[in-house]
């Protein structure tokens, strides 16, 4: 993964401030991924992404991530790191994107869903069937072709299962145990936000350094955004000395 420069993160903070979530996500994720078409990153499987997304917050923040929950029980605020490192080597992205299940006869092929096609399916009265029906690659029983509508009920289950353990890192769930009451608060960790608000308060730091070093010294932007992160912070001491 190349590390993205500043003048290049701003400008994808920029753009996100007029997207929804999940068009920031999809921001976040090309930048995570440079090296692939933006046509086809949505469709990738849910869990390669979130790999992406917590290398992409290592790479620019660290392995070091504070997160802060109520316990569901007590309500106490709970305060704990977690390591982006580890979560982005634990969910691997290189599975097959493909799963099958055999099954009283029944063969049944099914493509791991992306993105775009929990989005799709959101929208509809039906998202299971909905869901089914966009990733069903190939259903046959005894041989015989069928349709995503005549799956049964276990086959559906059994699909359920196989695609949640072929792309665990799609439901990153955490499961806290509390230190004052010792209950267990389990919370889903949506990694695409985290990491929209860190760098969102990243950008308007960034910014407002922009303001005093331009004030002070008359430098350009794009000037002062190729200083590396340690020159700008020295100058700006320099300027608070004055």
């Amino acid at each position: 993964m190349a590390i993205t420069g500043a003048a290049d993160l701003l400008a994808t903070w920029e753009a996100g401030l007029a997207e929804a979530p999940t068009g920031r996500a999809l921001l976040l994720h090309r930048t995570a991924r440079p090296d692939v078409d933006a046509t086809t990153l949505p469709v990738l499987p849910v869990g390669e992404r979130e790999a992406d997304l917590f290398a992409l917050r290592r790479a620019l923040f660290g392995e070091r991530m504070q997160v802060r929950l109520a316990c569901t029980a007590c309500g106490e605020d709970m305060e704990f790191d977690l390591d982006a490192g580890e979560f982005a080597r634990s969910l691997d992205g290189s599975a097959d994107s493909l799963v099958r299940v055999e099954q009283d006869g029944w063969d049944v092929r099914f493509r791991l869903p992306g993105v775009a096609d929990l989005t799709a399916a959101a929208r509809t009265a039906d998202p299971r069937a909905a869901l089914l029906a966009r990733c069903l690659v190939s259903a046959a029983r005894d041989g015989a072709d069928v349709a995503a509508g005549e799956l049964p009920a276990p086959v559906q289950r059994r699909i359920a299962e196989a695609v949640e353990s072929a792309d665990p890192g799609a439901d990153v769930t955490l499961n806290i145990a509390c230190p004052e009451c010792g209950a267990a608060t389990r919370a889903e960790l949506d990694i695409a936000s985290y990491l929209w608000t860190e760098l969102d308060a990243w950008a308007r730091d960034l910014l407002l350094d922009v303001h005093l070093l331009a004030t002070s010294y008359g430098w350009s932007e794009p000037e002062i955004l190729a200083l590396s992160p340690l020159r700008r912070r020295y100058y700006l001491e320099l300027c608070a000395d004055v």
